[in-house]
């Protein structure tokens, strides 16, 4: 699947803004006159969960003490301490976000993305509704207002120019693929998300998991037929991605991605693609999205992106880095000035840290450690 430009717009907004005391129940953090709950901290771990690669290796959660579960933990509390202190700061200055801006922005987005059907495709496909979309991008204008009000975040051409120029590497584009694909959705957190909310009872954590595996076992059985189906004849390959994929933008196209170089892909994707015979269909191949059938149609030689096709994209990644350091020097100057209280220990990232760097430490030495001669 494609990392488009609204996934790379959705990371920068989770890099530069958010989402009363402690006697209160559900509250593990005070910040001031603020709070985060425990279900601000359970959705964001979720979703984190979902999205990570290790997501597979099994249930993060049962061992709360795991190296990978203390380094999203630490990712989260960081995130919504920062989210909540910036918060507050725009609120301070009175800054507001208008539903005109907030139509606005999402405007942009559908331009910049190929229109609607393409934005609800991948809200679908990343398992966000529409509100929450909205949420988002509401507060990424407010943080962005914020930026704004808090320094110079202005790109003029001659910046534009000089990057270009500095950075020439970066606008030299490798080898690319033209590949057509099927997409056959299937996301654990989407589908937990699902059986919870149409169910009329509530699961056990062991129920919900065998539940949600039994739908990505569907899924998956779907797509190795398709597969197989289609290695068998891949002039069918149109029309069985006009009928099954769930991409339902390239779907429209018979599958058809156009040409993509290996970064535009995720790793997964990419790897398949790029290594893959021409017209030939690949076997399943799964990433964040779900199961994918891949058939490479071209290939296109290395090449570079002229100036002028490069500045709008180099004049957005430069105000985007400027409103994060805007906000980076806010954050720590509200940090020192802020009364931050926790409800336990294990909400502390700092305390988080350490637990991570002792237990980063012990796996550095068991590895440099020699082995030991078996006994007779």
């Amino acid at each position: 699947m494609k990392k488009t430009k609204l996934i790379a717009t959705l990371l920068v907004a989770g890099m530069l803004f958010t989402g009363c005391g402690l006697k209160g129940n559900n509250t593990i953090i005070k910040i001031n006159d603020g709070k985060i709950t425990q279900k601000d901290f359970d959705n964001l771990m979720d979703k984190q969960i979902a999205q990570s690669p290790m997501a597979q290796m099994g249930d993060m959660k049962s061992n709360k003490n795991g190296m990978l579960y203390l380094m999203l933990s630490q990712r989260v509390l960081n995130q919504l301490i920062i989210e909540e202190l910036l918060n507050q700061e725009a609120n301070a200055r009175g800054i507001k976000v208008s539903s005109k801006e907030v139509s606005e922005a999402i405007a942009k987005i559908m331009d910049k993305i190929g229109g609607k059907d393409k934005l609800m495709d991948i809200l679908k496909q990343n398992g966000l509704s529409v509100s929450q979309f909205k949420a988002d991008i509401r507060k990424q204008v407010k943080m962005q207002k914020l930026a704004i009000a808090a320094g110079n975040v202005k790109v003029t051409d001659a910046d534009c120019k000089k990057f270009y120029d500095e950075n020439a590497d970066k606008f030299k584009h490798e080898d690319q693929v033209r590949a057509s694909h099927i997409l056959i959705m299937a996301n654990p957190y989407q589908f937990q998300q699902e059986i919870t909310s149409e169910a009329k009872k509530t699961f056990t954590e062991e129920e919900l998991k065998k539940k949600v595996e039994a739908k990505m076992a569907q899924k998956k059985e779907l797509a190795e037929k398709l597969a197989k189906e289609l290695q068998a004849d891949n002039s069918k390959f149109a029309a069985y991605a006009k009928k099954y994929s769930e991409d339902e933008n390239s779907a429209k196209q018979g599958g058809d991605l156009g040409f993509f170089d290996k970064k535009t892909m995720v790793p997964e994707f990419a790897q398949a693609a790029f290594t893959a015979k021409p017209n030939t269909v690949t076997g399943v191949v799964q990433t964040q999205y779900g199961y994918h059938i891949i058939m490479v149609t071209d290939r296109k030689e290395a090449g570079v992106v002229p100036y002028e096709k490069a500045k709008a994209d180099i004049q957005e990644y430069l105000e985007s880095s400027k409103q994060i350091e805007a906000l980076d020097n806010l954050t720590q100057a509200a940090k020192k000035k802020a009364k931050i209280e926790f409800a336990s220990e294990e909400f502390n990232p700092d305390v988080v840290e350490k637990k991570l760097s002792e237990q980063m430490g012990n796996l550095k030495q068991n590895l440099q450690a020699p082995a030991q001669p078996a006994k007779k």
